[in-house]
């Protein structure tokens, strides 16, 4: 794709705080209370509370994970009405355009995240008075920062193919306009190295929950390899990760509670919290809540004081598609589709009531992220603290599965091990056990990404990888929506070219 000149909007603001002012003769910008970069990174604390901020913008993409599913057969939009966040029902309908909110806040968030990242690379040696800092523990906080880089990158590259990569300094305001998109493969070569670079400096565990470790790495270059279709090096390092600490959670409903949080199961988690409420409607993804808790709950859901669920916007709801692919006995369905009318009937004194057929109405809710009472604060939609659950060890074994059987030299027996883990938690037994080999156990294991990952936000990406979604999607167009629109607000500043198609 030919490069275009590009402006990164959403950045002019920190480019515009952290800018130095001292080309103006005569002038201290302290006259005037202004913070300038020689204000930062002067000591080890200023260099941790920087790297703490860097993990704030991965809360910001929690409508990634929602755009996962709803771009997929596995849930639709919904919500009160047809133009209920009209950017998601254009993206389930396949009608959307490049004029879409919810793609331009993860295009804006993603480049926010790089770009604070890039703010400490580029004073990793030396800070701007040319001191070097140095103190315990700082080749792996850096190492942090390359993982958080790498997400981001892998983050934009999923969705929009083609994007700006820079990486040597963050962005300031002399910058905009000179920035090119570059191939996705170049994108792929550096997320890789920066995952190698973490790697190589991260501890395997962490005594503070949330932090990122050898093992998050290892595992998200797993998938990065798996997406490039690099089998052989993927199925190595995802097998150091099944080797590591991790074990599947006995019960599976149990991951998704506050309680699991952080768990056996648990390779990387994004972090919510809801210790500073939020309230700002302007911007609903940007606080510490996890907004998607909210989406998926049940409007207008009542009853007793003894009913757990918490009310939502009727948001993200599963297929009736999705329920109908688990077999009879598969334990994971209760715990991935909630049937609002169902659980009214079983529970008749808790007095259930609720707002009938939501629009696209499947009677089907995320159980994953259902909101519950009593797990939010201040504003109560925008401040759910539920983490959302980004690399589980399920999800490492299946990639494992997966890469073992697609390699030079595959060893099925080695595969089905690894994929029937996951099915004996689902059934709680060894009969229902996968045989198959080749071609058919590949597609088994598609299959049980599907159930085992549903409503986690993977699918549409899965089926796009895998080269299923134009046979599975309703409206998919190959050649066209393999991709995302790069957002008009964008090329309308820049001039960036659009993807193909669009």
């Amino acid at each position: 794709m030919k490069s275009k000149k590009i402006i990164l909007i959403g950045l002019v603001l920190l480019a515009s705080v952290f800018n130095s002012c001292s080309k103006w003769i005569d002038f201290d910008p302290h006259d005037e209370y202004a913070i300038t970069d020689a204000d930062y990174l002067k000591s080890a604390d200023d260099y941790k509370t920087m790297a703490v901020s860097c993990y704030t913008p991965l809360q910001w993409l929690n409508q990634a994970v929602v755009i996962g599913d709803i771009a997929s057969d596995n849930a639709v939009s919904g919500g009160e009405n047809a133009s209920d966040v009209l950017d998601l029902q254009q993206i389930d309908d396949y009608t959307l355009t490049p004029v879409n909110g919810q793609l331009e806040e993860i295009w804006k968030a993603a480049y926010e995240g790089i770009n604070r990242v890039n703010y400490l690379v580029q004073y990793k040696d030396k800070n701007l008075a040319g001191e070097a800092i140095e103190f315990t523990g700082k080749d792996a906080m850096y190492g942090e920062l390359y993982f958080i880089r790498a997400y981001h990158y892998f983050m934009l590259v999923r969705f929009f193919g083609d994007v700006v990569l820079f990486t040597d300094r963050k962005l300031g305001v002399g910058d905009f306009g000179t920035l090119e998109r570059q191939p996705k493969a170049d994108v792929y070569a550096q997320i890789e190295i920066d995952l190698k670079a973490a790697i190589s400096v991260l501890p395997p565990t962490t005594t503070q929950p949330g932090r990122i470790t050898n093992f998050a790495a290892q595992a998200l270059l797993g998938k990065v390899l798996l997406y490039q279709e690099k089998f052989d090096e993927a199925a190595a390092i995802l097998d150091n990760v099944v080797k590591g600490p991790f074990s599947l959670v006995p019960n599976f409903g149990d991951i998704f509670l506050l309680s699991g949080e952080n768990g056996t199961e648990s390779v990387f988690e994004i972090q919510y919290s809801n210790g500073s409420p939020y309230y700002n409607w302007g911007g609903v993804t940007r606080g510490q809540g996890n907004l998607a808790v909210q989406q998926c709950g049940v409007r207008g859901l009542n009853g007793t004081q003894e009913m757990p669920y918490g009310v939502g916007w009727s948001t993200n709801l599963p297929t009736q598609d999705l329920a109908n692919a688990y077999a009879a006995g598969d334990r994971r369905k209760v715990e991935t589709v909630f049937d609002v009318e169902a659980y009214k009937t079983a529970n008749p004194s808790l007095n259930v009531t609720y707002q009938v057929a939501p629009y696209k109405n499947t009677g089907l809710y995320n159980k994953k992220y259902l909101p519950m009472k009593g797990q939010t604060s201040g504003q109560v939609e925008l401040n759910y603290a539920n983490n959302q659950r980004i690399i589980r060890y399920a999800d490492v074994l299946l990639m494992a599965a997966e890469a073992i059987n697609r390699s030079s030299a595959p060893d099925d027996a080695k595969a089905q091990g690894y994929l029937n883990q996951v099915r004996k938690r689902a059934f709680g037994d060894e009969l229902h056990n996968i045989t198959a080999t080749g071609t058919s156990l590949k597609q088994a294991i598609w299959e049980e990404r599907r159930l085992e990952l549903a409503m986690e936000g993977d699918r549409f990406f899965d089926l796009v990888r895998t080269g299923q979604a134009a046979t599975v999607i309703t409206g998919f167009v190959s050649g066209k929506n393999e991709v995302f629109p790069i957002p008009q607000r964008e090329r309308d500043i820049s001039g960036i070219s659009q993807n193909p198609m669009w």
